[in-house]
Protein backbone atom coordinates (compact mmCIF):
# COMPACT_ATOMS: atom_id res chain seq x y z
CA UNK A 1 0.00 0.00 0.00
CA UNK A 2 1.43 3.41 -0.94
CA UNK A 3 1.94 6.30 1.41
CA UNK A 4 -1.08 8.45 2.01
CA UNK A 5 -1.20 11.79 0.15
CA UNK A 6 0.19 14.76 2.05
CA UNK A 7 -1.82 17.99 2.29
CA UNK A 8 0.12 21.13 3.25
CA UNK A 9 -1.63 23.99 5.07
CA UNK A 10 0.21 27.32 5.16
CA UNK A 11 -0.69 30.39 7.19
CA UNK A 12 1.00 33.18 9.13
CA UNK A 13 -0.13 32.70 12.74
CA UNK A 14 -0.72 29.77 15.09
CA UNK A 15 -3.95 31.38 16.23
CA UNK A 16 -5.24 30.98 12.68
CA UNK A 17 -4.66 27.23 12.81
CA UNK A 18 -6.15 26.64 16.25
CA UNK A 19 -9.14 28.99 16.11
CA UNK A 20 -10.21 28.65 12.48
CA UNK A 21 -8.72 25.51 10.90
CA UNK A 22 -8.72 22.91 13.70
CA UNK A 23 -11.86 21.10 12.54
CA UNK A 24 -10.68 21.19 8.92
CA UNK A 25 -7.31 19.68 9.86
CA UNK A 26 -8.99 16.88 11.77
CA UNK A 27 -11.42 16.23 8.91
CA UNK A 28 -8.57 16.00 6.38
CA UNK A 29 -6.68 13.53 8.59
CA UNK A 30 -9.84 11.48 9.13
CA UNK A 31 -10.41 11.41 5.37
CA UNK A 32 -7.20 9.44 4.88
CA UNK A 33 -4.55 12.11 4.32
CA UNK A 34 -1.38 13.17 6.09
CA UNK A 35 -0.87 16.83 6.95
CA UNK A 36 1.94 19.34 7.00
CA UNK A 37 1.29 22.60 8.87
CA UNK A 38 3.62 25.45 7.92
CA UNK A 39 3.12 28.29 10.37
CA UNK A 40 5.31 30.27 12.78
CA UNK A 41 5.57 28.46 16.10
CA UNK A 42 3.38 29.76 18.90
CA UNK A 43 1.51 28.83 22.10
CA UNK A 44 -1.61 27.63 20.28
CA UNK A 45 0.28 24.56 19.04
CA UNK A 46 0.24 23.31 22.63
CA UNK A 47 -3.55 23.66 22.56
CA UNK A 48 -3.64 21.57 19.38
CA UNK A 49 -2.05 18.71 21.28
CA UNK A 50 -5.01 18.79 23.68
CA UNK A 51 -7.13 17.84 20.66
CA UNK A 52 -4.90 14.88 19.82
CA UNK A 53 -2.87 16.62 17.12
CA UNK A 54 0.71 15.77 18.01
CA UNK A 55 3.75 15.93 15.79
CA UNK A 56 4.34 12.58 14.10
CA UNK A 57 4.67 11.10 10.63
CA UNK A 58 1.01 11.83 9.90
CA UNK A 59 1.01 15.39 11.27
CA UNK A 60 4.11 17.44 10.47
CA UNK A 61 5.09 20.97 11.54
CA UNK A 62 7.18 23.60 9.80
CA UNK A 63 8.23 26.95 11.29
CA UNK A 64 8.64 29.45 8.40
CA UNK A 65 10.29 32.90 8.69
CA UNK A 66 7.23 35.10 8.08
CA UNK A 67 7.33 38.83 8.78
CA UNK A 68 3.56 39.24 8.55
CA UNK A 69 3.31 43.01 8.07
CA UNK A 70 6.84 43.76 6.96
CA UNK A 71 7.79 44.93 3.46
CA UNK A 72 11.42 43.81 3.33
CA UNK A 73 12.27 42.33 -0.05
CA UNK A 74 15.10 40.35 1.58
CA UNK A 75 12.82 38.80 4.21
CA UNK A 76 10.15 37.96 1.65
CA UNK A 77 12.81 36.42 -0.56
CA UNK A 78 13.87 34.19 2.32
CA UNK A 79 10.27 33.11 2.80
CA UNK A 80 9.95 32.32 -0.91
CA UNK A 81 13.07 30.12 -0.81
CA UNK A 82 11.88 28.47 2.40
CA UNK A 83 8.65 27.40 0.70
CA UNK A 84 10.60 26.14 -2.28
CA UNK A 85 12.82 23.95 -0.08
CA UNK A 86 9.82 22.77 1.92
CA UNK A 87 7.83 21.68 -1.14
CA UNK A 88 10.82 19.96 -2.71
CA UNK A 89 11.43 18.03 0.51
CA UNK A 90 7.87 16.87 1.18
CA UNK A 91 6.23 17.06 -2.29
CA UNK A 92 2.69 17.70 -0.98
CA UNK A 93 -0.18 16.51 -3.15
CA UNK A 94 -2.17 19.69 -2.51
CA UNK A 95 -1.24 23.00 -0.88
CA UNK A 96 -3.80 25.05 1.08
CA UNK A 97 -2.84 28.69 1.62
CA UNK A 98 -4.26 31.32 3.96
CA UNK A 99 -3.30 34.97 4.59
CA UNK A 100 -1.43 37.26 2.21
CA UNK A 101 2.19 36.10 2.09
CA UNK A 102 1.52 32.35 1.99
CA UNK A 103 -1.15 33.04 -0.64
CA UNK A 104 1.37 34.86 -2.82
CA UNK A 105 4.78 33.24 -2.33
CA UNK A 106 3.71 29.65 -1.68
CA UNK A 107 1.36 29.75 -4.67
CA UNK A 108 4.06 30.93 -7.03
CA UNK A 109 6.46 28.23 -5.78
CA UNK A 110 3.81 25.52 -6.02
CA UNK A 111 2.95 26.54 -9.57
CA UNK A 112 6.62 26.26 -10.55
CA UNK A 113 6.71 22.76 -9.05
CA UNK A 114 3.34 21.76 -10.57
CA UNK A 115 1.66 21.27 -7.21
CA UNK A 116 -2.05 22.21 -7.12
CA UNK A 117 -2.98 25.03 -4.77
CA UNK A 118 -6.25 25.94 -3.07
CA UNK A 119 -6.08 29.58 -2.01
CA UNK A 120 -8.26 31.16 0.63
CA UNK A 121 -8.81 34.92 0.34
CA UNK A 122 -9.05 35.72 4.04
CA UNK A 123 -9.49 39.36 3.12
CA UNK A 124 -7.35 41.89 1.35
CA UNK A 125 -6.27 43.37 4.65
CA UNK A 126 -4.79 46.85 4.50
CA UNK A 127 -3.98 46.45 0.79
CA UNK A 128 -7.19 48.17 -0.25
CA UNK A 129 -6.19 51.19 1.83
CA UNK A 130 -2.84 51.50 0.05
CA UNK A 131 -2.28 53.67 -3.00
CA UNK A 132 0.14 54.26 -5.82
CA UNK A 133 3.05 52.02 -6.76
CA UNK A 134 2.90 49.90 -3.60
CA UNK A 135 -0.73 48.95 -4.11
CA UNK A 136 -0.17 48.25 -7.82
CA UNK A 137 2.77 45.94 -7.04
CA UNK A 138 0.86 44.00 -4.40
CA UNK A 139 -2.15 43.58 -6.68
CA UNK A 140 0.14 42.34 -9.44
CA UNK A 141 1.58 39.72 -7.08
CA UNK A 142 -1.92 38.58 -6.11
CA UNK A 143 -2.88 38.22 -9.77
CA UNK A 144 0.23 36.16 -10.50
CA UNK A 145 -0.44 33.92 -7.50
CA UNK A 146 -4.16 33.40 -7.93
CA UNK A 147 -4.19 32.95 -11.70
CA UNK A 148 -2.47 29.59 -11.26
CA UNK A 149 -4.76 28.36 -8.50
CA UNK A 150 -6.64 25.06 -8.76
CA UNK A 151 -9.39 26.72 -6.72
CA UNK A 152 -9.84 30.02 -4.90
CA UNK A 153 -12.05 30.05 -1.82
CA UNK A 154 -13.56 33.50 -1.27
CA UNK A 155 -14.90 34.47 2.14
CA UNK A 156 -17.17 37.23 0.89
CA UNK A 157 -18.79 38.17 -2.40
CA UNK A 158 -17.17 41.63 -2.51
CA UNK A 159 -13.68 40.15 -2.73
CA UNK A 160 -14.87 37.56 -5.24
CA UNK A 161 -16.36 40.16 -7.58
CA UNK A 162 -13.24 42.31 -7.30
CA UNK A 163 -11.05 39.33 -8.19
CA UNK A 164 -13.20 38.70 -11.26
CA UNK A 165 -12.89 42.34 -12.36
CA UNK A 166 -9.12 42.27 -11.92
CA UNK A 167 -8.73 39.02 -13.88
CA UNK A 168 -7.32 37.00 -11.01
CA UNK A 169 -9.51 33.96 -11.58
CA UNK A 170 -8.45 31.50 -14.27
CA UNK A 171 -9.77 28.26 -12.77
CA UNK A 172 -12.30 27.05 -10.24
CA UNK A 173 -13.55 29.24 -7.41
CA UNK A 174 -16.09 29.00 -4.59
CA UNK A 175 -17.84 31.37 -2.20
CA UNK A 176 -17.73 29.98 1.34
CA UNK A 177 -19.06 31.47 4.62
CA UNK A 178 -15.71 32.69 5.86
CA UNK A 179 -13.94 30.09 7.97
CA UNK A 180 -17.32 29.08 9.31
CA UNK A 181 -17.94 28.84 13.03
CA UNK A 182 -17.45 25.73 15.14
CA UNK A 183 -20.92 25.58 16.64
CA UNK A 184 -19.93 22.98 19.23
CA UNK A 185 -16.94 25.01 20.41
CA UNK A 186 -19.11 28.12 20.63
CA UNK A 187 -22.45 27.04 22.10
CA UNK A 188 -25.11 29.49 23.24
CA UNK A 189 -24.09 30.96 26.59
CA UNK A 190 -26.49 32.22 29.24
CA UNK A 191 -27.21 35.89 28.70
CA UNK A 192 -26.12 38.08 31.64
CA UNK A 193 -28.44 40.35 33.57
CA UNK A 194 -28.07 43.96 32.51
CA UNK A 195 -29.44 47.42 33.16
CA UNK A 196 -29.72 50.50 31.00
CA UNK A 197 -26.15 51.68 31.49
CA UNK A 198 -27.13 53.98 34.34
CA UNK A 199 -29.20 51.90 36.77
CA UNK A 200 -29.18 48.17 37.42
CA UNK A 201 -26.57 45.60 36.48
CA UNK A 202 -23.57 46.79 34.44
CA UNK A 203 -23.72 46.46 30.66
CA UNK A 204 -20.54 44.96 29.18
CA UNK A 205 -19.14 45.49 25.66
CA UNK A 206 -16.16 43.69 24.14
CA UNK A 207 -13.76 44.52 21.37
CA UNK A 208 -11.98 41.28 20.41
CA UNK A 209 -9.20 41.32 17.83
CA UNK A 210 -5.83 42.72 16.96
CA UNK A 211 -5.31 46.25 18.24
CA UNK A 212 -4.96 47.89 14.86
CA UNK A 213 -6.12 51.23 13.48
CA UNK A 214 -7.90 49.66 10.48
CA UNK A 215 -9.85 47.43 12.88
CA UNK A 216 -11.54 50.58 14.18
CA UNK A 217 -9.87 50.74 17.60
CA UNK A 218 -9.88 54.55 17.56
CA UNK A 219 -13.65 54.63 16.97
CA UNK A 220 -14.18 52.10 19.76
CA UNK A 221 -12.14 54.22 22.17
CA UNK A 222 -13.94 57.41 21.14
CA UNK A 223 -17.34 55.73 21.59
CA UNK A 224 -16.29 54.44 25.01
CA UNK A 225 -15.24 57.95 26.10
CA UNK A 226 -18.60 59.43 25.13
CA UNK A 227 -20.77 56.59 26.39
CA UNK A 228 -19.02 56.29 29.76
CA UNK A 229 -19.58 60.00 30.40
CA UNK A 230 -23.35 59.58 29.94
CA UNK A 231 -23.78 55.92 30.94
CA UNK A 232 -21.41 55.17 33.85
CA UNK A 233 -22.88 51.69 34.29
CA UNK A 234 -21.11 50.39 31.18
CA UNK A 235 -17.86 48.48 30.74
CA UNK A 236 -15.72 48.53 27.60
CA UNK A 237 -13.09 45.81 27.20
CA UNK A 238 -10.35 45.27 24.64
CA UNK A 239 -9.05 41.73 24.13
CA UNK A 240 -6.24 41.00 21.71
CA UNK A 241 -2.59 41.68 21.06
CA UNK A 242 -1.21 45.05 20.03
CA UNK A 243 0.43 44.89 16.62
CA UNK A 244 4.16 45.74 16.91
CA UNK A 245 3.67 48.48 14.31
CA UNK A 246 0.91 50.03 16.49
CA UNK A 247 2.75 50.04 19.83
CA UNK A 248 1.50 53.53 20.74
CA UNK A 249 -1.80 51.89 21.68
CA UNK A 250 -0.12 50.23 24.65
CA UNK A 251 0.42 53.59 26.38
CA UNK A 252 -3.02 54.86 25.38
CA UNK A 253 -4.81 51.76 26.66
CA UNK A 254 -2.88 51.86 29.92
CA UNK A 255 -4.03 55.43 30.54
CA UNK A 256 -7.62 54.63 29.54
CA UNK A 257 -7.58 51.76 32.01
CA UNK A 258 -6.49 54.07 34.84
CA UNK A 259 -9.41 56.33 33.96
CA UNK A 260 -11.81 53.36 33.88
CA UNK A 261 -12.88 54.14 30.31
CA UNK A 262 -11.48 51.12 28.45
CA UNK A 263 -10.07 48.04 30.17
CA UNK A 264 -7.30 46.29 28.24
CA UNK A 265 -7.48 42.55 28.95
CA UNK A 266 -4.53 41.49 26.81
CA UNK A 267 -4.38 38.50 24.49
CA UNK A 268 -6.51 35.61 25.75
CA UNK A 269 -5.98 31.91 25.12
CA UNK A 270 -9.74 31.38 25.38
CA UNK A 271 -12.17 34.23 24.71
CA UNK A 272 -15.30 32.25 25.63
CA UNK A 273 -15.38 33.33 29.31
CA UNK A 274 -15.18 36.95 28.17
CA UNK A 275 -17.95 36.45 25.63
CA UNK A 276 -20.04 34.88 28.39
CA UNK A 277 -19.99 37.98 30.63
CA UNK A 278 -20.59 40.45 27.79
CA UNK A 279 -23.90 41.73 26.45
CA UNK A 280 -22.62 42.70 23.02
CA UNK A 281 -19.60 42.60 20.73
CA UNK A 282 -18.55 45.82 19.01
CA UNK A 283 -16.52 45.22 15.86
CA UNK A 284 -15.83 48.65 14.30
CA UNK A 285 -13.64 47.35 11.49
CA UNK A 286 -12.90 49.15 8.23
CA UNK A 287 -10.22 46.54 7.48
CA UNK A 288 -10.21 44.39 4.35
CA UNK A 289 -11.86 41.48 6.13
CA UNK A 290 -12.55 38.11 4.59
CA UNK A 291 -15.26 37.20 7.09
CA UNK A 292 -14.99 38.31 10.70
CA UNK A 293 -14.49 35.22 12.84
CA UNK A 294 -14.96 37.34 15.97
CA UNK A 295 -18.50 38.15 14.87
CA UNK A 296 -19.27 34.56 13.93
CA UNK A 297 -18.12 33.27 17.33
CA UNK A 298 -20.04 35.91 19.28
CA UNK A 299 -23.21 35.39 17.27
CA UNK A 300 -22.93 31.62 17.75
CA UNK A 301 -22.66 32.29 21.50
CA UNK A 302 -25.92 34.25 21.42
CA UNK A 303 -24.43 37.72 21.66
CA UNK A 304 -25.79 40.92 20.15
CA UNK A 305 -23.61 42.31 17.34
CA UNK A 306 -22.75 45.95 16.67
CA UNK A 307 -20.61 46.24 13.56
CA UNK A 308 -19.93 48.14 10.36
CA UNK A 309 -21.23 47.85 6.82
CA UNK A 310 -17.74 46.72 5.83
CA UNK A 311 -17.56 43.56 3.65
CA UNK A 312 -16.88 40.58 5.88
CA UNK A 313 -18.79 42.21 8.75
CA UNK A 314 -22.23 43.11 7.40
CA UNK A 315 -22.88 39.55 6.19
CA UNK A 316 -22.77 38.18 9.73
CA UNK A 317 -25.73 40.16 11.09
CA UNK A 318 -29.31 40.88 10.13
CA UNK A 319 -29.62 44.57 10.91
CA UNK A 320 -32.31 45.18 13.50
CA UNK A 321 -32.83 41.44 14.00
CA UNK A 322 -29.60 40.05 15.47
CA UNK A 323 -27.72 43.31 15.89
CA UNK A 324 -27.05 46.77 14.50
CA UNK A 325 -25.03 47.87 11.47
CA UNK A 326 -23.56 51.35 11.05
CA UNK A 327 -21.31 53.05 8.51
CA UNK A 328 -17.68 52.10 9.20
CA UNK A 329 -15.35 54.90 10.24
CA UNK A 330 -18.18 57.04 11.64
CA UNK A 331 -17.78 57.31 15.42
CA UNK A 332 -21.00 59.32 15.72
CA UNK A 333 -22.99 56.46 14.19
CA UNK A 334 -21.25 53.97 16.47
CA UNK A 335 -22.21 56.01 19.52
CA UNK A 336 -25.80 56.19 18.26
CA UNK A 337 -25.87 52.40 17.79
CA UNK A 338 -24.57 51.80 21.32
CA UNK A 339 -27.20 54.16 22.74
CA UNK A 340 -29.90 52.37 20.77
CA UNK A 341 -28.71 49.08 22.26
CA UNK A 342 -28.74 50.52 25.78
CA UNK A 343 -32.37 51.59 25.35
CA UNK A 344 -33.45 48.00 24.63
CA UNK A 345 -34.87 45.85 27.43
CA UNK A 346 -32.36 43.18 28.39
CA UNK A 347 -34.74 40.40 27.33
CA UNK A 348 -34.91 41.89 23.82
CA UNK A 349 -31.11 42.03 23.65
CA UNK A 350 -31.08 38.34 24.58
CA UNK A 351 -33.64 37.39 21.92
CA UNK A 352 -31.71 39.29 19.23
CA UNK A 353 -28.57 37.43 20.29
CA UNK A 354 -30.42 34.13 19.89
CA UNK A 355 -31.52 35.23 16.41
CA UNK A 356 -27.81 35.57 15.63
CA UNK A 357 -27.21 32.01 16.77
CA UNK A 358 -29.95 30.77 14.46
CA UNK A 359 -28.34 32.66 11.58
CA UNK A 360 -25.01 30.96 12.31
CA UNK A 361 -26.66 27.54 12.29
CA UNK A 362 -28.36 28.25 8.95
CA UNK A 363 -25.59 30.00 7.07
CA UNK A 364 -22.19 29.82 8.77
CA UNK A 365 -21.57 26.33 10.14
CA UNK A 366 -17.94 25.27 9.77
CA UNK A 367 -19.18 22.00 8.26
CA UNK A 368 -20.06 23.94 5.10
CA UNK A 369 -16.44 25.05 4.75
CA UNK A 370 -15.02 21.61 5.57
CA UNK A 371 -17.20 19.94 2.94
CA UNK A 372 -16.15 22.46 0.30
CA UNK A 373 -12.48 21.78 1.02
CA UNK A 374 -12.75 18.01 1.21
CA UNK A 375 -14.65 17.92 -2.07
CA UNK A 376 -11.91 19.83 -3.89
CA UNK A 377 -9.03 17.99 -2.17
CA UNK A 378 -10.49 14.60 -3.12
CA UNK A 379 -10.86 15.81 -6.70
CA UNK A 380 -7.19 16.86 -6.85
CA UNK A 381 -5.67 14.02 -4.80
CA UNK A 382 -7.96 11.03 -4.11
CA UNK A 383 -7.18 9.28 -0.85
CA UNK A 384 -7.95 5.72 0.08
CA UNK A 385 -11.21 5.55 2.00
CA UNK A 386 -10.56 5.38 5.73
CA UNK A 387 -12.73 2.32 6.31
CA UNK A 388 -11.13 0.46 3.43
CA UNK A 389 -7.70 1.41 4.71
CA UNK A 390 -8.53 0.22 8.22
CA UNK A 391 -9.92 -3.07 6.85
CA UNK A 392 -6.76 -3.62 4.84
CA UNK A 393 -4.67 -2.99 7.93
CA UNK A 394 -6.56 -5.73 9.79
Amino acid sequence: MGERPLIALLTNNDDDVYCFRLELVRAILDAGYRMLISCPDGPKFEALEEYGLRKDQEFLYDDPPIDRRGTSVVNDGKLFMHYRSLFKKYRPSVVLTYTAKPNVYASIVARQLRIPVINNVTGLGSVLNESGVKKALIMKLFKKAYSGSACIMFQNSTNMELAKELGWIKGDYKLIPGSGVALERFPVQDYPEGGNGVDGEPVVFNYIGRVLKEKGVDDYIEAARRIKAEYPGTEFNVLGFVEPTESHYETELEELGKQGIVLYRGSQKDVRPWISRAHAIIHPSTYGEGMSNVLLENAASGRFIITTDNPGCRETVDDGVSGLVYHGGNADELVAAVKEFLRLPNEERKQMGLAGRQKMEREFSREIVINAYLGKIRELAPAQDVEARNSAAV
